[in-house]
């Protein structure tokens, strides 16, 4: 029994006719009462009493009917639903990130695909580098945003691009005597009580600092430890240190703070997207074209990295 049977059985009910039947469904009359009495075979019972009336179903008839116009109901809402996740409508994507990816790009990103896409199911985890590096070789993340690229065995089959570039820039209680100043050097900071990030990724910000203010500088070893760049901010609005984190935290409105840029200027490891070369998922698609239209100088990096891995 195939599909096209529960149609003519549908259409015959509906018309009461052979001729009328035969015509909407866009075939002969005799094709269409093979076709029937076949179907009328293989469920072993008469579906129709055929009447100079007209043609009628019998109560087997009825009972089939019921069931055949909710599977064709079904046959068409899969067809629907297939559509659709094909497109990159339906499904879910998960996705691990830092916490100053919050700051950007993510607030338009995840906005932006959360209207194009709303019955996509986002699975959101915050993470370290390391451990989202983990979890995407392992298959339990589709997309990872890091800071810097993806370490540990079997990154090399990731595709990872950068979408963020940062640096260190300090912030400081308005009080503060350097609240007036657009930068601050490096020998203003060694002179001042530190406050920077304490998370997993710390050793790689750790290392652009000490490049900042000297190896052999003690003042770090006296900073003000701070979860992330929110608490940073809110320490040295407190007025208990000089905060030193991404020029993403600008991003983060809060009276009382002033940012300023540092000297000489310190770059620190890039924002990194990162997937499974492998996946091809519509839903990953849908997402990467959000990431480009939101982030447009990524775009031509994005389609280099996605052309050498395919």
């Amino acid at each position: 029994m195939e599909a096209r049977h529960l149609r003519y059985a549908v259409a015959l009910a509906e018309h009461g006719h052979f001729g009328r039947a035969a015509g909407e469904l866009g075939i002969a009359q005799p094709p269409l009462s093979k076709q029937i009495a076949d179907l009328e075979r293989e469920v072993g019972a008469r579906l129709f009493d055929r009447t100079r009336q007209g043609v009628f179903p019998t109560a087997a008839g009825e009972a089939f009917l019921v069931r055949a116009r909710r599977a064709l109901e079904e046959i068409a809402a899969a067809t629907v639903d297939a559509g659709r996740a094909a497109r990159g409508e339906t499904g879910r994507l998960r996705l691990g990130f830092i916490a100053s990816a919050l700051l950007d790009p993510l607030p338009g990103v995840l906005s932006r695909f959360g209207r194009e896409r709303p019955d996509v199911r986002l699975e959101l985890h915050e993470m370290a580098t390391s451990r989202s590096s983990l979890a995407l070789v392992a298959g339990e993340l589709d997309v990872a945003i890091t800071l810097g690229s993806p370490r540990g065995a079997g990154v090399e089959h990731l595709v990872s691009v950068p979408i963020g570039r940062d640096h260190v820039i300090a912030v400081v209680n308005t009080a503060h005597p350097y609240a007036g100043q657009l930068s601050v050097s490096a020998d203003q900071l060694r002179r001042q009580p530190l406050i920077v990030s304490a998370g997993e990724d710390e050793p790689s910000v750790v290392a652009a600092l000490r490049t900042l203010l000297g190896t052999d500088s003690s003042v770090l070893g006296g900073a003000i430890v701070a979860r992330d760049v929110h608490t940073i901010i809110g320490l040295a609005a407190s007025g208990v240190g000089v905060g030193l984190g991404p020029s993403r935290m600008r991003a983060v409105p809060r009276p009382g703070v002033r940012f300023c840029e540092v000297t000489p200027r310190t770059p620190l490891p890039d924002l990194v997207l990162s997937f499974a070369a492998r996946d091809h998922s519509p839903v990953l698609r849908a997402f990467l074209d959000v990431i480009r239209a939101n982030c447009p100088d990524v775009g031509a990096a994005l389609n280099d990295r996605i052309g050498s891995h395919t």
